[in-house]
Formats: C-alpha cells, sequence, structure tokens
C-alpha cells in the first residue's frame, strides 16, 4: 500500500527535524531568536488548521459525530501525558534550567512515539490527510526541537551529545507509526477514533502549549509578528485542505 510507504517517509522526515538544533551554529542568535517567534505562531495556527479544517471535518462526515467524543479524549490524553510523564516543551531556544533533563528525553520519546501514530492513522485514512497531518506536525516540531536542543545544552551536554539524544528520542515516531499501522491492518475501526483523537492532541498542543508561549512575548514587534505568523498558518493550511482535501 503506498500510503503505508508514505507514512515511514513521513515519520522519518520528521525524526530528521530533531537534528535542527544544528542551524545554532550557523545563525547569528539574534537572527535565530527572531525566525523562532515567526516559527512559533506558525505551528499554533498549523495546528488549529489542522484540526478544525481537516481532521475533525474527515473523521464526522465518514463516521458520524460519534467520533466527536474521541477529539476529548485526546486533549485528556496530552493532559496526562504532560502531567505524569514529565512531558515538557520549551518552544524558545533559551530555555530555563530543567532538572529533569533525561527525564525530559523520555517524555519527548513519547512524545514523538504519539507523533507516529498520529501521522500513520492519518495516511492510513487517505495521502490527503497524512500530507496535513505531516505538515501541521513538521511546523510544531521545529520550535520545538529548537527549544529541547537548547534546553539540553544548557543542562550541561556538549551539542554534538544533545544532538544525538535528540534524534534518538525522535525515532521513536517510526515506531508509533509501525505500531499503529500493524493494529490497523487488524481493525480499521481504529482509524476513525485516531483522527478524532489526533485533532484533539492538535487542539490541546496549540492552546496549552504554544499559546502561553505566545503570550509571554511583550514586545511590541514580537506581538505583531507572532499573530500575522499565527493567521498566517491558518490561511496556509485552510488553503492546503481546500486544495489536497477529497
Amino acid at each position: 500500500m503506498i500510503e503505508i510507504f508514505y507514512s515511514y517517509l513521513a515519520v522519518l522526515i520528521v525524526s530528521l527535524v530533531s537534528l535542527i538544533g544544528i542551524i545554532t551554529f550557523l545563525i547569528k542568535s539574534r537572527t535565530l531568536d527572531k525566525l523562532i517567534v515567526y516559527f512559533v505562531g506558525f505551528a499554533a495556527g498549523a495546528l488549529l488548521a489542522a484540526a478544525f479544517f481537516d481532521l475533525i471535518p474527515e473523521s464526522v462526515e465518514s463516521w458520524g459525530t460519534s467520533t466527536i467524543p474521541y477529539i476529548f479524549l485526546g486533549i485528556i490524553l496530552f493532559f496526562v501525558i504532560e502531567r505524569f510523564l514529565f512531558f515538557y516543551h520549551c518552544h524558545r531556544r533559551k530555555c530555563p534550567h530543567h532538572t529533569f533533563t533525561y527525564v525530559n528525553l523520555i517524555g519527548d520519546g513519547v512524545h514523538n512515539f504519539i507523533d507516529g501514530v498520529l501521522i500513520a492513522a492519518s495516511y492510513i485514512y487517505s495521502l490527503q490527510l497524512g500530507l496535513i497531518t505531516t505538515m501541521a506536525v513538521i511546523f510544531h516540531e521545529i520550535p520545538q526541537e529548537l527549544g529541547d536542543f537548547g534546553l539540553l545544552v544548557h543542562s550541561g551536554l556538549k551539542p554534538k551529545r544533545a544532538l544525538l539524544l535528540n534524534f534518538l528520542s525522535s525515532i521513536f515516531a517510526i515506531l508509533g507509526s509501525i505500531i499503529t499501522i500493524f493494529f490497523s491492518s487488524i481493525s480499521e475501526n481504529i482509524t476513525p477514533f485516531l483522527l478524532s483523537m489526533t485533532a484533539g492532541g492538535f487542539i490541546y498542543l496549540a492552546l496549552v502549549d504554544i499559546v502561553p508561549e505566545i503570550h509571554k512575548e511583550v514586545e511590541k514587534g514580537a506581538v505583531i509578528s507572532q499573530t500575522f505568523s499565527l493567521m498566517l498558518g491558518l490561511l496556509i493550511m485552510f488553503l492546503l485542505t481546500r486544495f489536497l482535501g477529497h
């Protein structure tokens, strides 16, 4: 099945995003900080657009309103991960020191595993939905991985080791996709519920993880830039869902 191939390719690309920390050696600190301001806002808009313009309409159209409670379940799932698995992500390059550095890596691995599940479930349903989901995840991963890399280096790890550990935690996405594809081959009924939970997860990440980071910016230029980039993320993903949708 071509969708399965694209699913594995997508999670591999998402895993490679973890190596983006290397650009911190190539770009001036001030320039990189400005770029992250745009990425954070864009990621919030992309995740919300993917959830409301694509994932939720697709699941409701195909399986009815019975899938809606699973959106709420997706939100609760991500909340539980944050509370009980020390799921911690900083969407800024300079993050406060965190004593649970390696626990953070474990939490990051769990998050990447879920990313693999969400991406695979989307590709199983359709290639178009998989592409939209993959792009939303990547837009979210860029500022997140820069934040994770900054956290690891700030905790005392050498940059090369930080990059390696960040990459190792990211490949759990591949494991998540493999398990999802295996179980979907046993029961096709799992797909609509996973799509709804994906939507819930995206909503949670955007409104609980990213938007609070946006509100921390009080400088006028940054406020305008992030508002613009958030709206741009919404617009671009909306247009993509219209052109790539069924």
